[in-house]
C-alpha cells in the first residue's frame, strides 16, 4: 500500500556510488576529471530506482574498463546542500586488483576523464581536494558493513 503523502513531495538527494580499489601494494584507484580540481574515487550517481552497488559497478566499468561484484560499504558520507543539492555519497569496497590488470579509460570528450591511476596513500592528500581525502581516508580506515536491497545482502 502506498502512502501517498510519503510520494506527493519526496525529498531532493544525489545518491553518489563511489568505489574504492587498490592494488597490493595499496595504493588507491583514482579517475582524473576535467570538470573540477583534484583527482576523486570512481563514481558517481545512481539513476532514479537503481540500487547503489549496481550503479557504482557501473560507474566503475565506465570509467576505467573494471568488472567488479559489489556488495560492502567501508564509509557513508552526507553534504548538505550547497551549490548542488543535498548529497548521499555511498563508498563501496573494490577489493584489491592484480598489478597486471589492465585500466580503459574512455576518450576525454566522452567521459570527461584526463585519465585514471594508482595513487600511493601517503601522496592523497597532495592529490585530491579536502573533501574527497577525508572520505576516502576514512573508508581506508573503516572495516565493511554490507549492502543491502529490501533487507536482503546486495548480489
Amino acid at each position: 500500500m502506498q502512502d501517498p503523502r510519503l510520494l506527493a513531495k519526496p525529498p531532493v538527494c544525489r545518491l553518489g556510488c563511489l568505489v574504492l580499489v587498490r592494488n597490493p601494494r595499496g595504493d588507491v584507484l583514482l579517475v582524473d576529471p576535467d570538470y573540477m580540481d583534484g583527482m576523486i574515487l570512481p563514481g558517481g550517481s545512481a539513476r532514479p530506482n537503481e540500487p547503489p552497488h549496481l550503479a557504482a559497478a557501473r560507474h566503475l566499468n565506465a570509467e576505467t574498463g573494471l568488472h567488479l561484484r559489489l556488495s560492502d560499504i567501508l564509509a557513508v558520507d552526507f553534504t548538505p546542500a550547497d551549490r548542488y543539492l543535498q548529497r548521499l555519497n555511498l563508498v563501496f569496497d573494490g577489493g584489491t586488483v592484480p598489478d597486471t590488470t589492465p585500466l580503459t579509460v574512455p576518450p576525454r570528450h566522452h567521459s570527461g576523464l584526463l585519465g585514471a591511476r594508482f595513487v600511493p596513500v601517503r601522496q592523497l592528500p597532495d592529490t585530491m581536494a579536502p573533501a574527497q581525502y577525508a572520505r576516502t581516508s576514512e573508508a581506508l580506515a573503516n572495516r565493511t558493513l554490507p549492502a543491502l536491497v529490501h533487507g536482503q545482502r546486495a548480489t
